[in-house]
């Protein structure tokens, strides 16, 4: 884990200055920060629903083909891809209302480190269980809020005031872009992939 990772989750305010830092002199430093982590939960995803699997009935134990697997993951790797992507391109769209003028790429960079929580929360995805789903991705929402809150003024050199309601309005339409596109996800799995469930008796 690079020194920048480990800042925001110990010295946040610090990382955000490395991470700007690093972005002035390579601007797509956050390239591989981004298509790296966004393996974890996707190879985690995929070790979990075709090793482990997942309870929906006492003694039964459901699991995914392999084939279907390799097809969740890939379509997770794409989606968590461009959702970053996307909503960097709307921080750069809203920044137009505020007094900071950041590149697309500072703006997907930003994005990228924004939601390291949801990345490193993609370990979960070794033992599915809704229960620690629900526990591990609302514990990546708040940090990920958190990091949002305090880096973004740091990171685009805007006023605290500005920064916070810019951070704010990100906060927004970011929600609205991961609604979106999880529900797009889903629509083409089950629609257009069909997955092929295994179900095991134990016991």
């Amino acid at each position: 884990m690079s020194a920048p990772i480990v800042k925001l989750f110990t010295q946040p305010n610090f990382a955000w200055t490395d991470i700007r830092r690093e972005e002035e002199a390579q601007p797509r430093h956050y390239l591989a920060h981004l298509l790296l982590l966004a393996l974890i939960p996707a190879v985690c995803l995929f070790i979990g629903t075709t090793y482990v699997g997942w309870s929906l009935a006492e003694n039964e134990t459901v699991k995914l083909s392999s084939a279907s697997a390799l097809q969740l993951c890939v379509l997770l790797y794409m989606t968590i891809v461009a959702g970053v992507a996307v909503m960097g391109g709307f921080i750069r769209w809203m920044s137009r209302t505020f007094d900071a003028r950041p590149t697309l790429n500072q703006c997907i960079g930003f994005a990228a480190y924004t939601v390291t929580p949801f990345f490193l929360a993609g370990i979960a995805g070794l033992y599915p269980s809704r229960w620690l789903a629900i526990l591990v991705l609302g514990a990546a929402s708040i940090y990920s809020t958190f990091l949002l809150f305090v880096g973004l003024p740091t990171f685009m050199h805007e006023r605290k005031e500005q920064g916070l309601l810019y951070a704010a309005s990100v906060w927004g339409v970011g929600l609205l872009v991961l609604v979106t596109i999880l529900v797009e996800m889903i629509l083409v799995w089950f629609n257009l992939l069909s997955p092929e469930y295994l179900r095991a008796t134990v016991g």
